[in-house]
């Protein structure tokens, strides 16, 4: 079976042809990189920069910069600080500093180091009116008072804006400056050094339309009614105008426009009024073992230790194989709608009917991991867990005291009479254990006190569809709101950890310009379900011929009703369901093959077609570029005038 449509997988390996024989000289240039997520992790964009930057440190040594908002606390836990190895930086950090504005530098110790140069947003906020007028004047963009976010993007912006007019001036024409800006947080540094003339090539990326994940949130049937949408009306009726205004002036000042997949290309073109340049799809840093099992392994050992949680919360009502449980889960940001965990309940109910009526021996357990606001674990949570310790450490004492009794009698060459091995008192103990174990209600469906317990969304959908871990049912429900941590007394795991673990990953997102979740389990050799609207879901649909066949079930959620989407949905997991253990370990190894798709090293290239397409436009008497030149099949020819 192919692999692949567009790319044979000896082609993902370093097959393709060399792109270093045309590569501008980095020592001639110098790349910032400016998102509000440097060193401050809030979503997804933390994840891209942070593993993109070994590949963009291996390329570009010392002439590679961060930029992004200082905070003392993850400066001092996250960064070591150093000077600058550049002295035309030196003097553009000295002339923010010595007009009162405080700008630190160091190395981000993450994989690769690279240099990050952060701006003190609260030493520079008694400039802000004066920046709001700077604003007005240059592009009639005003913000309110109120919205602190956007205030501070500005302050933002304009420190950026100032430090590159500050280094371009000492630069000179020799070395060139590319400047990659994330995310509508970052527009005003890109808007404000435009309007300034500032001598260097920019690109703007949107990881997702600010428009369009508001209107998604808010049940609207938004991918059918593209071109049907008032874009100033929807955004000022969401009191987030000035913050489209600043989203869409970035877009349409920058060089090179990206975004991170198709899917979003498409949005972008109606919501921001330009079609993007190039597609950069988002990377993962792929780890490789030493040996092709290792993987399986660890999916075993991690599977033994969400085992052991489940034996705890499910107590009492352990009446279900756990060698013949199946184990799915669903992570992200708690937006029901968007992240799909509507229909995805909805699925379960009906899952679990068919179970049911197959009298399948397959029992599910379902882990929801999306933070929610709650005041602590709940009590039954915790008692599940000591009911659990308790039993284990009895069963381990009476185990000791009978292996200690038949190692004397076989060293004095008799059988142990079996009835005597054990007195009065170990039988007991083990009494007084199963009576412990007795539970007059269900087992819990959240771990957690939830403080919208009657209002928030999973639970009123869990009581809608009746999925309360009863012993007849065969899809049990566990809602965890919040983030995975090895600290936790509850549910001792790191997220990587609980993925490996897990047999399949459910992603069914009406709104996910990339998704990382699903990308994660693929690198890790765990099959998911993703869709057709998620850029993850429409990536691979374009390079795997046969998604299904290895692993990345695609739910069509684009051109099917919601009921005709949910019926697939509880298809694939079904189908799953009936797979022997030995035709999900071939899966999984099918599923890890997918790895390098995703890897940086393939990914990264298009970085580069970008930066480079931004230099031929911004420097077009310097940089030419060969607009024939395809990007998957070789790299841009270059030539320097």
């Amino acid at each position: 079976m192919p692999l692949s449509r567009s790319l044979s997988m000896t082609s993902l390996t370093g097959v393709l042809p060399p792109w270093e024989e045309d590569e501008l000289p980095v020592e001639d240039l110098l790349l910032f990189e400016v998102s509000w997520e440097v060193t401050n992790k809030v979503g997804g964009i933390y994840t891209v920069i942070q593993t993109k930057a070994k590949i963009t440190v291996d390329e570009w040594g010392d002439n590679y910069y961060m930029m992004g908002p200082y905070f003392e606390h993850n400066f001092k836990t996250q960064v070591e600080s150093c000077e600058p190895p550049n002295p035309a930086i030196r003097k553009a950090m000295d002339a923010l500093i010595h007009n009162g504005c405080q700008v630190h530098f160091g190395r981000w110790l993450i994989e690769g180091s690279p240099y990050v140069i952060l701006f003190d947003i609260g030493s520079a906020a008694w400039n802000l009116d004066r920046w709001k007028g700077d604003l007005w004047d240059t592009c009639n963009i005003g913000l309110p008072y109120h919205d602190r976010e956007a205030n501070d993007s500005l302050i933002l912006g304009s420190l950026i804006a100032w430090f590159f007019k500050e280094l371009t001036d000492h630069l000179g024409d020799k070395p060139n400056v590319i400047s990659h800006f994330h995310e509508w947080q970052a527009g005003p540094g890109l808007i404000l050094s435009r309007s300034r003339k500032i001598p260097m090539a920019t690109v703007f990326t949107t990881h997702a339309t600010l428009l369009g994940r508001y209107l998604c949130a808010g049940n609207t049937d938004f991918y059918n009614n593209l071109d049907k949408f008032n874009i100033d009306k929807e955004a000022g009726e969401r009191q987030i105008y000035h913050r489209y205004c600043l989203e869409r002036a970035a877009v349409h000042c920058a060089h090179v426009f990206t975004t991170v997949s198709q899917i979003t290309a498409v949005e972008a073109n109606h919501m921001l009024h330009r079609k993007p340049d190039v597609v950069t799809p988002n990377g993962l840093n792929v780890k490789k073992f030493s040996a092709m099992h290792e993987f399986q392994n660890l999916h075993s050992t991690n599977k033994s230790q969400i085992q052991e949680f489940i034996r705890g919360h499910f107590y009492g009502h352990l009446d279900f194989n756990l060698d013949k449980t199946l184990i799915f889960f669903i992570a992200g940001r708690y937006e029901f709608s968007n992240k799909g965990a509507d229909i995805f309940l909805e699925s379960l109910s009906r899952l679990n009917y068919l179970l049911r009526v197959h009298r399948n021996d397959v029992t599910v357990v379902v882990f929801f991991i999306m933070p929610a606001k709650t005041n602590n674990f709940n009590v039954e949570s915790l008692k599940g867990q000591a009911v659990r310790k308790q039993l284990w450490d009895t069963a381990h004492a009476v185990k000791e005291k009978f292996g200690r009794k038949l190692y004397d009698a076989l060293l004095k060459g008799q059988i142990p009479d079996l009835n005597n091995i054990l007195d009065r008192d170990d039988f007991t103990i083990m009494k007084r254990a199963i009576y412990a174990t007795q539970r007059h209600s269900l087992p819990p469906v959240t771990t957690h006190n939830m403080l919208d317990d009657s209002t928030d969304p999973i639970l009123s959908n869990i009581r809608r569809v009746g999925l309360f871990n009863s012993r007849n049912d065969r899809v049990k429900v566990v809602f965890h709101p919040e983030f995975l941590s090895s600290t936790s007394p509850l549910l001792p795991m790191d997220y990587e950890d609980f993925v490996r673990g897990c047999n399949l990953g459910v992603f069914p997102s009406y709104y996910e310009p990339w998704g990382y979740t699903p990308g994660e389990c693929t690198v890790m050799g765990i099959p998911s379900v993703t869709t057709n609207l998620s850029g993850f879901g429409c990536f691979m649909e374009e390079h795997v011929s046969d998604p299904a066949a290895y692993g990345i079930y695609i739910v069509d959620r684009r051109f099917r009703s919601a009921e005709e989407s949910c019926n697939q949905l509880t298809q694939f997991m079904f189908s799953f369901c009936q797979q022997s253990r030995r035709q999900r370990i071939i899966q999984r190894n099918r599923t890890e093959r997918l790895s390098d798709l995703l890897d940086w090293r393939y990914l990264g290239r298009f970085y580069i077609h970008a930066r480079h397409l931004a230099l031929s436009r911004a420097f077009p008497d310097k940089f030419k570029m060969d607009p024939m030149a395809p990007l998957k099949d070789k790299m841009p020819l270059w030539c320097r005038s």
